[in-house]
């Protein structure tokens, strides 16, 4: 297959440069077009006020485009100006750090993937419950293994796999579970820290409540040591609430 291999952790990132070794291994053509600095958390931000600048990373049998944008900056001009080709699958990852539950909205990693599926292009994205892995070796091997038994058909258009490792090494996963993203969200904190001058500044921090998980939700099973996959679709449209409040089309006639 034809793949475009991108990410949010920037074009040297571990999880990338294993993915790429492990699907081009598996007799994958893999272009890589990638962030060419760490864009954590940018969401689906597009750089609209500034020119994308490219850069040709050749490092021994590494190959791709460094993009200086975001993760979606970086499917975009991948289809549109880079790829000859259209790709038959868009991979994204693998991410340092869970993208489950509200995360999959702060996510470039999520967004890189979500790009490519409202352009009609089956869509993967990838990250492991960990900031900060030594070896992803195991976990690109079985991403090659999930792409060769993946029936693109079997999602409807617009949709993406949302694929989550657990911390820890591959072999003692308990499998793979096909699951719902929770819906409980970050109790956050802002910790407030003091520069060499002086100064005050806040970093952010916080978790998702333990109590608050619904049980055998993305979080909770990838917290037991389960591979989480996670099926998203992108319409927001609440279909239930646009009929209780459709009387408000008779309160405001035109006009009035």
């Amino acid at each position: 297959m034809r793949l475009l291999l991108t990410n949010d952790d920037g074009i040297r990132a571990i999880g990338l440069r294993s993915l790429e070794k492990a699907l081009r291994r598996a007799g994958h053509q893999v272009m890589v077009v990638a962030p060419l600095s760490e864009q954590s958390a940018v969401g689906h931000a597009v750089t609209l006020s500034s020119p994308l600048r490219l850069k040709e990373i050749n490092d021994g049998d590494f190959q791709g485009v460094a993009v200086s944008g975001t993760p979606v900056d970086c499917v975009k001009i991948g289809l549109n100006s880079i790829l000859s080709l259209e790709p038959d699958l868009v991979v994204s990852g693998i991410n340092n750090g869970a993208n489950v539950g509200v995360d999959i909205l702060y996510s470039g990693t999520v967004a890189a993937a979500t790009e490519a599926a409202l352009a009609g292009i089956p869509a993967l994205a990838v990250s492991i419950d960990d900031f900060h892995p030594l070896d992803l070796e195991e976990q690109a091997e079985f991403v090659a293994r999930f792409i060769e038994v993946l029936d693109p058909s079997c999602c409807p258009p617009q949709r993406v796999l949302n694929l989550n490792f657990p911390k820890g090494p591959f072999e003692e996963s308990r499998g793979l579970r096909i699951c719902p993203q929770t819906q409980a969200v970050y109790d956050d904190r802002y910790e407030q820290r003091t520069d060499p001058r002086g100064n005050a500044y806040y970093w952010l921090s916080g978790e998702i409540p333990a109590e608050n998980l619904e049980r055998d939700t993305d979080r909770d099973l990838l917290s037991r040591g389960y591979l989480t996959l996670t099926p998203l679709r992108f319409d927001f449209s609440d279909r239930e609430l646009i009929v209780r409040i459709k009387e408000l089309e008779e309160t405001f006639p035109p006009g009035r």
